[in-house]
Formats: C-alpha cells, structure tokens, sequence
C-alpha cells in the first residue's frame, strides 16, 4: 500500500495526478511476474496492490519512489504480510479481504511516522521493529539527496555502470562516483540490502510453512 506525502499542497493536481498514474502503470508493466493483483489507485493519492512476496514488494516500493521524488513528489509505503481468505482478484487490487490487511492500512494511515518506508508483519513483530528502523535510515538519507544524485543512484540500482551513468549525463565517471559518495550511496546500500536480505528469509520461512 502506498500514499501521496502532501497531495492536498500539489501546485497542479493535473500534474501529480500524471505523474502517479505514470509511476504505477510503470511498476504493474515492468514487474508482471511478481505482481498478483495489480497495483491500483484506490482513491485520490492512495494505492494498493498484491505482491508474490516481501522482498518483491519492498523493490517495487522503493522503485516507484524514486520515480515519483524525481518528479518532487514524496510517497509513503507499507510493505504488509497478508493472508487473503477470499477469491483473489487478478484484475484490480480491491474487494479481498484476510489478516494483516487492516494492519497494513493502520501504518500507511500514521501520518506523523518518520520513514517513508513501513512494515506490517503481524506475527514477526521483531523484525518489523527492525526493518522500520532501517527504513528511517532510508528515508533520512534519501531526503538529503540532490536531483543529480538521486538519478546517478536509481540509475545504479537498476544495474547501470558508472560509465553507463557518465555516458547518459555526457560527464566524467569521477563525476558519477562523486554524485554517488555526496549521496551516501555505500551507506545507503548497505542498509537497503539488509532490508531484502531480511525479507527474503521471511518468504523463505513463510514459502516453508505453506
């Protein structure tokens, strides 16, 4: 699940309204295999989706975030573990209901948290302990990064290289490796891999109970 930071502030609703659309439709297209019931925009600035697993979500999520802020637009996500009890719905991500539903939607609906990046693991209550503190971490640092460096990173995790990256912006690869250390990008990955490495033992744990 996932919602506009700020929506009712947007200078043009047109435009955020594009630009979320764009960005969803984005993530439904690139990620079919690991997309259940697709990401879909329930209400205004709100949207939610079935993912295969955690570790898939928290990828789309982060994805679709960078995406968005480059448009300089902030979203909020919960990565939420559910048990749909109902027919699942492969054509839009509404009318199914299971437990961890309403948890999810209690953490997106907790405006004030600091990270953008929630999780809702009913039963792992340690482990979502931890992965929201990592997601503060995430959301601390990504706040502090300039156009340039967000694209230089987004670009790196989409398994570009740094001479891919200097091509693109016509510069130097010292130039790219620059952008990417003023962006904490070492700390950063470090932290963002332990949050998929983390998700993935919980789908394995899960996937072995199933």
């Amino acid at each position: 699940m996932g919602d506009i930071v700020g929506s009712e502030r947007a200078p043009s609703v047109e435009e955020l309204h594009h630009h979320f659309n764009a960005a969803v439709d984005r993530a439904n297209r690139k990620h079919p295999n690991d997309i259940i019931s697709p990401l879909t925009i329930t209400l205004g600035d709100e949207f939610q989706g079935l993912i295969s697993s955690l570790r898939d979500a928290a990828t789309i999520a982060q994805e679709m975030r960078h995406l968005l802020l480059a448009n300089d637009i902030d979203c909020r996500f919960v990565v939420g573990l559910v048990d749909i009890k109902t027919a699942v719905n492969k054509e839009r991500a509404w009318n199914m209901m299971g437990p961890g539903l309403a948890d999810a939607r209690e953490k997106l609906g907790e405006k004030k948290a600091e990270s953008l990046y929630r999780f809702s693991l009913p039963g792992h209550k340690m482990t979502e302990l931890l992965l929201e503190a990592v997601g503060v971490g995430l959301t601390s640092i990504e706040r502090r990064w300039t156009k340039t460096q967000l694209n230089d990173i987004a670009r790196s995790l989409e398994g570009k290289s740094a001479a891919d990256i200097a091509k693109i912006r016509n510069v130097t690869v010292h130039s790219v490796y620059k952008a990417k250390t003023g962006g904490e990008f070492d700390s950063y990955m470090i932290q963002w891999n332990a949050i998929l490495s983390t998700l993935s033992d919980l789908d394995r744990e899960i996937g072995a109970r199933l």
